[in-house]
């Protein structure tokens, strides 16, 4: 999969990454039956029914100010006297119809078609995906004019979102930054309304608020992506460099000033080296897709190997990995922070498997010319490593 094969990614445009991601926002308009089979009402109300949801993972929010607990929920005691709470529909009803807003914390966890949505812009943008439901009935708005410190990609699913932007006051802002933005200005740059199957793609740092209109629904996921930066590198750097002993030494705190400076100079100079070097970022990006974390799913009721059905699935959890040949003929799989080295008869199997989709073992063992038996060997020992995922025949 491309950059712009993901159908979200590629609504925003072919110039989308050279001329506006990192740089500004984009805004693409679609329809309703494009976000269609992503989350429904009914899929929210189900999960908020069987689920046993609490904050931070469920909470409303008005005005940037979070609700207390007791607003929306009540206590219950477990058969072994643990208490958890438990959203009271009548009082959560109530809440959302006086203005809040609510939040529910990583949705593509828990809802299927909104994994689907992730793994997509995790595939197109290489980057760590979470996903966040806003719901909100009024035009009050839940958080006030704020900024992320990620950028975000944000899907109307239903009803329409008032947005008005106000721009950057502070170039890449940081979690953990050595100073805050400045205030943005009082009127927006751009102000306008989503409506289902709209696309809005914002840069981090970009001041922002959010209303629906007053008396109308309105229900957007966010896709908040965790995009690499110097200081990223620069960390990592830190950790490879601990071969080296002077890495490794402490500090002399009670050293001479002679002692100091020449453990600064060794230290820049492992740090000049490793920056000099012209494939240093794309070095980090390589050991950066293969330690994604991955979406882990079990392959009950398996749980000591894999009977060799022909019938069984086989489905890629990771949606960044390596697979290579080797000089000497093996196949190299590097994904979820794991590294297998296979015969070479085995790659066939894998290349199949790196769309993601799932396939049938014999199928598998037909484009591989191995035996099921084989395939479910090798499966087996991906499930091992938490990249593969199979289930029974569908």
């Amino acid at each position: 999969m491309t950059a712009l094969d993901s159908a979200v990614v590629a609504r925003l445009g072919e110039d989308f990454l050279a001329e506006a991601f990192g740089r500004s926002y984009r805004l693409s308009r679609g329809d309703a039956a494009s976000v269609a089979d992503i989350i429904t009402w009914a899929d929210i109300n189900e999960v908020l029914a069987r689920h046993r949801m609490e904050p931070p993972r469920l909470r409303l929010s008005a005005e940037g100010v979070a609700l207390p607990l007791d607003a929306y929920t009540v206590p219950e005691v477990a058969k072994r006297r643990t208490v958890f709470h438990r959203t009271h529909p009548a009082a959560l009803h109530e809440q959302l119809a006086n203005g809040a807003t609510l939040v529910v914390d990583a949705v593509d966890e828990l809802f299927p078609g909104v994994e689907t949505l992730a793994s997509e812009l995790e595939t197109a943008f290489r980057s760590k995906v979470q996903v966040n439901l806003y719901a909100s009935w009024t035009g009050r708005e839940g958080f006030g004019v704020h900024w992320d410190d990620h950028d975000v990609v944000v899907v109307q699913v239903d009803g329409s979102k008032r947005w008005k932007l106000y721009g950057p006051t502070r170039s890449a802002p940081m979690h953990l930054d050595m100073a805050e933005p400045e205030q943005p200005p009082e009127e927006p740059v751009a102000e306008f309304v989503l409506t289902p199957g709209d696309v809005l793609y914002l840069p981090r740092g970009w001041w922002h608020a959010v209303s629906a209109s007053e008396g109308e629904r309105s229900l957007h996921l966010t896709c908040g992506l965790s995009v690499a930066t110097g200081a990223d590198l620069i960390v990592w750097l830190s950790e490879i460099l601990r071969e080296h002993e002077i890495v490794r030494a402490d500090l002399p705190r009670f050293g001479t000033d002679k002692e100091r400076s020449e453990t600064a100079s060794a230290l820049r100079d492992l740090l000049v080296a490793e920056l000099s070097d012209p494939e240093v970022i794309g070095r980090y990006f390589t050991l950066k897709d293969a330690d994604e974390r991955v979406r882990f799913r079990p392959s009950l009721p398996y749980v000591s190997g894999l009977p060799a059905d022909p019938d069984l699935v086989a489905r890629l959890l990771t949606t960044r990995h390596d697979l290579r040949l080797t000089a000497e003929g093996n196949a190299v799989l590097t994904a979820g922070g794991e590294t297998l080295t296979l015969a070479g008869a085995a790659h066939p199997l894998l290349l199949a498997l790196a769309d993601r989709q799932p396939h049938r073992l014999g199928d598998l063992a037909s484009a591989a010319e191995l035996t099921v038996e084989q395939v479910a060997g090798v499966a087996w020992e991906l499930v091992k490593v938490q990249i593969v995922t199979v289930d029974g025949a569908r």
